[in-house]
């Protein structure tokens, strides 16, 4: 009898340490698939667009320190003003002519960049002038068209993320301070607003995000709050996947029904399907066989969910520090901004507890 429990215990010792064993492995090849793509010094990024050509584009929030460019390529590690040095001076005054805040980009089917400035910078509030989709030509760099989003309130919006379907010619966006999805015509230039307000685009209240040990809070103890913010447009463009940042549920809604201006608020927000429980995420983005990337900064990984909606992790570093913006290259690397928000002083009582410096990553998509 003791030789059999003996056996039994050196039999479950063996399955214990191969399971150890196996997790090490998996982490050190979860570490090594993350590359370090470009540093920024002091410059904190937030969008990014690679393009057909691994023409990588970068945006930088427009604050009174450590600003120079909104929008640059990212050319031998170095960064260049796009599309031009004059879209990117300090220039309050001239918000038409002038970048007030790059947020979100956006590299099309066609090859085209979006570029998408809510005209906020700072503490200035928005500017509704400056509020602005730009679409560029990257053949030749060239401005094609600039949406204003005149039919907006535009003092009340903030803008966020852009998804654009070339066959039907119409962008998605993400409006945080609405708790709305904005659906733009760029044939006509007309925007709807739909699902503003719903239990799908509006923050959990009593949800707390809790990063590196710690609740995220400002001066005053107001937690971090914000309703939707990325959003994944599918390549068939079928789908748009959304969430607000904290909550806990990833939703998605048929184009078509976000296409069609006959259904009421309620026969709308009636065909939006819970997609999956993913925890905290930021950004996100589909790949061609219908993955949808998710950043994950409590667990400092990225995680993907697939078409069978199973959720996976890709990577996972202790680098990522609110992993935030996405876009897919020609390489078959997915490429990642990472922000660190939740270490500026405005969370941390004035102090600046960030690890500059502030970094661009890319991982490997799997197969």
């Amino acid at each position: 009898m003791k030789t059999v429990l003996s056996f039994i215990l050196l039999m479950n010792a063996g399955i214990l340490i191969a399971q150890q064993s196996a997790a090490v492995e998996q982490a050190a090849v979860e570490q090594a698939a993350v590359e370090q793509v470009a540093e920024f010094g002091k410059h904190r990024p937030i969008g990014v667009g690679v393009s057909k050509e691994k023409r990588i584009f970068v945006t930088f929030p427009k604050t009174p320190e450590n600003y120079d460019y909104g929008l640059a390529e990212i050319v031998n590690g170095q960064r260049h003003p796009y599309p031009s040095a004059d879209w990117n001076r300090w220039d309050s005054t001239k918000p038409t002519e002038r970048f007030m805040n790059v947020q979100a980009l956006f590299v099309d089917r066609n090859n085209d960049l979006w570029v998408l400035d809510p005209g906020n910078p700072g503490e200035e509030g928005t500017i509704p002038e400056g509020i602005k989709l730009m679409h560029i030509s990257l053949a030749d760099n060239k401005i094609v068209t600039i949406y204003r989003f005149k039919d907006l309130p535009r003092q009340k919006t903030a803008l966020n993320d852009v998804q654009v379907d070339t066959d039907n010619q119409v962008a998605y966006l993400s409006d945080p301070k609405r708790a709305a999805i904005v659906v733009l015509d760029l044939k006509t230039g007309k925007s709807r607003s739909v699902l503003e307000g719903d239990k799908s685009t509006t923050a959990d209240p009593d949800f707390v995000l809790k990063l590196d040990g710690k609740e995220v809070r400002d001066k005053a103890g107001k937690p971090f709050s914000s309703n939707v913010n990325g959003i994944a447009l599918t390549t068939d463009f079928q789908y748009l996947y959304y969430r607000p940042i904290t909550q806990t549920k990833l939703y998605r809604l048929a184009t078509e029904h976000l296409r069609n201006p006959t259904l009421s608020a309620a026969e709308l927000s009636a065909k939006v399907e819970v997609a999956a429980e993913t925890g905290v995420s930021h950004g996100m983005i589909a790949d061609r066989n219908g993955n949808v990337y998710l950043t994950d900064s409590p667990a400092k990984a990225v995680r993907y969910l697939t078409p069978s909606r199973e959720l996976k992790t890709l990577a996972r570093d202790s680098r990522f520090s609110w992993p935030d913006s996405f876009s897919i290259g020609p390489d078959g690397y997915l490429y990642m901004t990472d922000a660190q928000i939740n270490r500026g002083a405005k969370f941390n009582n004035g102090q600046d507890k960030t690890d500059y410096p502030f970094r661009l990553y890319r991982m490997k998509l799997p197969d």
